[in-house]
């Protein structure tokens, strides 16, 4: 999918703003406050339905509007022309609208726009939650493997149901529950089994890029379940049946689950500086387009906010590149040109600059 023209409206200090996006390389400069992350926010909102700098949709839309919206025309592998767009009103509702069709089901949009994002809070894929890496697998899952939306969305239903069922200190032995554990159980080993595929998959890959990115170091994946390594979550429902009462929810299941990202033997944030660690989230997303290209024969789009702050110059450029060879949309936000003296060498790019929500093409 590449974006061909994007229209913002009541969107942070975007009043109403309209530029077209080079296909490959787009640049877009501007002081603190100037909108430039705004404007990456907006394009966010196409991939994910939400933000990636609040968890209140209401502070996005401008003071005194009763709605924000995102539009495009873009066009995907094939050349195949479509519009699309999302709008979100204070009232929390959203629509959205692919080629003139109006639906409330964000998955529909979403699957169309597969967008990925590298700020300077990006690190916290290595030192945050496990949720955070639950969240950076699943990603591509959903936009590579067509099962996995429903199993996911099917275990989360059962895993809400057996919470319920314990806040309620109810026997999960009783026989109208046999069937909730039983399928339960089913649902969390297959959503096991899809996750780990994948990331044997993006192993290979990942450890390419890190050789590239980290070569001083030896660098490792591996995936933890959520449950005892040697047991069924059958089994470890069981064991751990009387501890889950007593704390009122599931502790066993793909819901507990982690990547976990080793560096010569230890835990990456243990040993790795916060600039190696950005390295890291780049050769692990580097491999995720990579692996998300291979497997759909679609390209994605990406948003590097505040590049200059997160990567020396070699680096910046090492990671551009690299996105830019696999044919992948990029939109770069920076302060100072110098910080992207480099890419004059690129052909194909645009630059734009943001000034009080205004944005101009240079």
């Amino acid at each position: 999918m590449k974006l061909d023209q994007v229209q913002i409206a009541n969107f942070r200090n975007l009043t109403s703003i309209s530029f077209a996006p080079s296909p490959a390389l787009t640049i877009i400069r501007g002081v603190n406050g100037s909108g430039k992350s705004s404007l990456i926010e907006a394009l966010y909102y196409l991939g994910f339905g939400r933000s990636f700098r609040t968890n209140k949709h209401s502070a996005v839309i401008q003071h005194e509007k009763n709605e924000f919206s995102v539009f495009a025309a873009c066009h995907n592998e094939s050349g195949e022309k479509q519009k699309i767009g999302f709008q979100r009103t204070r009232g929390d509702q959203f629509t959205c609208s692919i080629n003139g069709e109006h639906s409330k089901k964000l998955s529909d949009l979403v699957s169309l726009v597969p967008i990925q994002l590298f700020t300077p809070q990006s690190t916290d894929l290595i030192i945050g939650s496990p949720s955070e890496r639950r969240r950076f697998c699943d990603w591509g899952l959903f936009h590579v493997k067509h099962e996995f939306s429903s199993v996911a969305n099917q275990y989360a239903k059962f895993l809400k149901h057996r919470n319920a069922l314990l806040k309620q200190q109810a026997n999960l032995s009783a026989p109208e529950n046999q069937y909730w554990e039983s399928q339960f159980a089913l649902l969390g080993e297959q959503l096991t089994e899809i996750r780990e595929e994948y990331l044997q998959s993006l192993t290979p890959i990942f450890e390419k890029y890190a050789k590239e990115f980290l070569p001083t170091f030896e660098v490792k994946l591996s995936y933890y379940k959520g449950w005892e390594k040697d047991a069924s979550l059958c089994e470890s429902l069981v064991k751990k049946k009387e501890y889950d009462g007593k704390i009122g929810h599931t502790s066993s299941g793909p819901h507990k689950a982690d990547v976990k990202l080793k560096v010569n033997g230890v835990n990456a944030q243990e040993l790795l500086s916060r600039g190696q660690l950005r390295m890291a989230v780049a050769a692990l997303q580097m491999s995720q387009t990579e692996l998300f290209n291979t497997s759909t024969n679609r390209k994605s789009i990406f948003l590097l906010d505040d590049v200059g702050a997160e990567l020396d110059a070699d680096k910046r450029e090492q990671f551009i590149d690299g996105l830019l060879r696999m044919d992948t949309q990029v939109f770069v936000t920076a302060i100072e040109s110098t910080q992207l003296e480099f890419i004059q060498k690129y052909n194909e790019k645009k630059m734009f600059h943001v000034e009080h929500g205004n944005v101009k093409e240079e």
